[in-house]
């Protein structure tokens, strides 16, 4: 899935945008330190809120890091400014990724990974563009450079992506094709995605509207493109893919999602356990 990208000036060449991050919250881990994971919030969202979320979760081992995306103009909003990683625009599968935002915000979650001990392992992960962002970081990660050519820095242990879908998916062969240190490290890349799925034929009652009304799924970021994120990821040598849906989970996370998230990067991270 893509949505349209970088703004245009009149005479239809890119205008580089200055971005300005915001703040970044930390999280230090309750026990012994084993890896840390750069966590990106959603559009419109910061990084407090899911600050502290991850902070009740059971994963004393990982420090968690969440910063705050730059605010800047939405092709969505009609160029309202909103805290955004990159810009979007209508929903399509064929309109154009914003590259010069998806490098900037990839750079930013390695640079904020890159003062890390090397015996921590490093992980990604996000919620809707936030886990845009984290495939996106998967795959520069894989082939070792960012899209403008720049080297890709931060070695990846783990990538985790809620609610969301595979930037430049359409051009993912043409970039790891015939280059087996790429494949290498895709193959070995574990990645978890999660995604709401609507449930056919079934109906709940809406309290507010005394009526009944259907169990949709996700309704912001619907399920195929969860989907087809998954499909592409394995088709272009990612062979560590885990796809879980949820029947009935709109755009929002639930406790049996992180339960999953927080089994999985035990499992995928060599964590020590949970504490009690």
């Amino acid at each position: 899935m893509s949505f349209t990208g970088p703004s245009m000036s009149s005479g239809g060449k890119t205008v580089r945008r200055a971005l300005e991050f915001g703040r970044t919250y930390v999280i230090r881990p309750k026990g012994k330190h084993q890896a840390t994971v750069v966590w990106l919030h959603g559009l419109g969202d910061n990084g407090s809120s899911w600050s502290q979320l991850l902070e009740t979760l059971p994963l004393p081992n990982i420090k968690w890091i969440c910063p705050t995306a730059p605010t800047q103009p939405m092709t969505i909003f009609g160029g309202f400014p909103s805290t955004a990683w990159f810009d979007v625009g209508d929903l399509s599968e064929d309109g154009p990724d914003d590259l010069e935002g998806l490098d900037a915000a990839a750079l930013h979650v390695a640079n904020l990974l890159s003062t890390e001990p090397a015996d921590i392992k490093l992980g990604i992960g996000g919620f809707s563009m936030g886990a845009a962002t984290s495939l996106y970081s998967a795959t520069c990660f894989a082939q070792g450079k960012y899209t403008n050519g720049n080297t890709y820095p931060a070695n990846l242990s783990a990538v985790v992506g809620l609610s969301g879908w595979l930037p430049c998916s359409k051009t993912l062969n043409s970039k790891l094709r015939g280059d087996n240190e790429a494949a290498r490290r895709a193959s070995s890349l574990p990645i978890l995605l999660c995604h709401g799925k609507g449930q056919d034929g079934q109906w709940l009652p809406s309290v507010a509207l005394d009526v009944q009304s259907p169990v949709h799924g996700d309704d912001v970021v619907q399920y195929k493109f969860g989907e087809k994120s998954s499909l592409s990821l394995n088709s272009n040598g990612f062979r560590d893919v885990t796809f879980k849906s949820y029947n009935g989970l709109g755009h929002y996370t639930i406790p049996e999602e992180m339960d999953e998230v927080c089994a999985w990067l035990t499992s995928k991270l060599g964590l020590e356990g949970s504490s009690s």
